[in-house]
């Protein structure tokens, strides 16, 4: 049942307390960045489109990351790899923060930030099993899910006050100092531990073309596999208000507060739809949920259609958010812990990597059509395009859960 494991239990845990503190610090650096990139690129552009592509390259280069570099979690300590995979990316981003620099360099240090993630996201959530246990794990995620959502409600809201109040240039080297701050925090407080499949590391000579398409096919074994994926992926596709933020304020007069507010809608409905769905749901009936909760998250988006104002648009991505952020945590979950641990690291990065390309892919798309049209109407059609796929994904999930079961904790 719900609260077998109390979240008191899980923040007894000290490597646990480490991690969360230090994922808060770089998550909230994270959204900071964002903000500044989409207001800066459409105050000097102007384009929707390209405001979409400067958000997509926070993205979509993860997918490389995915497919051939996420093998590093299990074949080198995951403790190792956090910690020097932050503060690379935190020298990345102080590049990124100097005035003036070329819209295509900024780019090219924006896509390997971006490539680097999904290794940084894959040694973390292979790790937590280790430091929780497997009774832990499953609250464990839901705390990780509230403080990750309550980051960027922060990193956003704060970042459209910071850069009215400064610049974004100034947000950036604030990014900078949450990954050097989080790389410390790794360093002094996490334990070592050896890799998960050390072989690969030398004695194995298989290509990282072969293992990622063994990992590729472990994530689709079966029809249960196969639909959480999904689901996983289609959850970012219809969250594409976040990275049409900036033109969806414009259209209605708004400031980079504005922007900053509807940023932080999404996860502010993550961090009350975590705190509810783990607190109240038990969770043998948690994953029998996932294709209607699936539903949920996309209809409200389709609303957008009607043209709302601001207001009612942020109560409508609250709501998505709520949902969505619970089918993301829940597919998670179920995925890592039916997962091998010699591949647990490259499996979950390569399915968070999807995730990560849809997230960019869908405001660029969107971005291109909100040229054509508006803002609220190329997140409309994405929204009504994510419901009829979600209502799809339902069935299937129904049919496989049937016949396959998924675990619990």
């Amino acid at each position: 049942m719900a609260g077998a494991v109390s979240y008191r239990d899980v923040f007894r845990v000290p490597e646990f307390r480490a991690m969360c503190l230090a994922e808060l610090q770089s998550v909230a650096g994270d959204q900071l960045a964002r903000v500044a990139l989409s207001v800066l690129v459409f105050a000097d552009t102007g384009s929707a489109a390209l405001t979409g592509l400067t958000y997509a390259l926070t993205f979509v280069p993860s997918l490389l990351g995915g497919l051939f570099l996420t093998g590093l979690a299990d074949r080198f300590p995951r403790r190792d790899l956090i910690l020097w995979i932050d503060g690379l990316r935190g020298c990345l981003i102080l590049l990124v923060a100097i005035p003036a620099m070329p819209f295509w360099s900024l780019c090219v240090l924006v896509g390997i930030v971006s490539l680097l993630q999904p290794v940084f996201k894959s040694a973390q959530l292979a790790l937590l099993p280790d430091v929780l246990g497997e009774e832990r794990f499953s609250t464990g995620m839901a705390i990780r899910s509230i403080t990750i959502q309550s980051a960027q409600m922060a990193g956003f809201a704060g970042g459209g006050l910071l850069i009215a109040v400064f610049n974004p240039y100034v947000v950036l080297v604030l990014d900078a100092l949450t990954f050097f701050g989080s790389a410390i925090l790794i360093r002094l407080r996490l334990q070592h531990r050896p890799a998960a499949n050390p072989v690969a590391a030398g004695a194995d000579r298989r290509t990282g073309r072969s293992s990622a398409s063994e990992t590729w096919s472990l994530l689709f074994a079966d029809r249960g596999m196969r639909a959480l994926v999904l689901m996983l992926w289609l959850m970012a596709l219809v969250a594409v208000y976040e990275g049409m933020a900036a033109p969806y304020a414009a259209l209605f007069g708004g400031s980079s507060v504005t922007v900053g507010i509807i940023l932080a809608a999404d996860p502010l409905g993550s961090v009350i739809g975590a705190f509810l769905f783990s607190k109240f749901v038990p969770e043998d009936r948690r994953p029998g949920l996932l294709g209607p909760l699936s539903i949920a998250a996309a209809a409200p988006v389709a609303l957008c259609l009607l043209q709302p104002n601001v207001v009612i648009s942020v109560l409508l991505f609250v709501i998505a958010g709520g949902f969505g952020t619970i089918v993301v945590m829940q597919t998670t979950t179920s995925m890592t812990l039916r997962l091998p641990d010699a591949r647990r690291g490259q499996a979950i990065g390569m399915s968070n990597s999807g995730l990560t390309t849809a997230t960019g892919v869908s405001p660029l798309l969107a971005g291109i059509l909100s040229d054509k049209t508006n803002a609220a109407t190329a997140i409309g059609w994405f929204g009504l395009a994510g419901t009829a796929a979600a209502v799809l994904l339902a069935v299937a999930w129904h049919r496989a859960e049937r016949t396959t079961p998924i675990p619990t904790t």
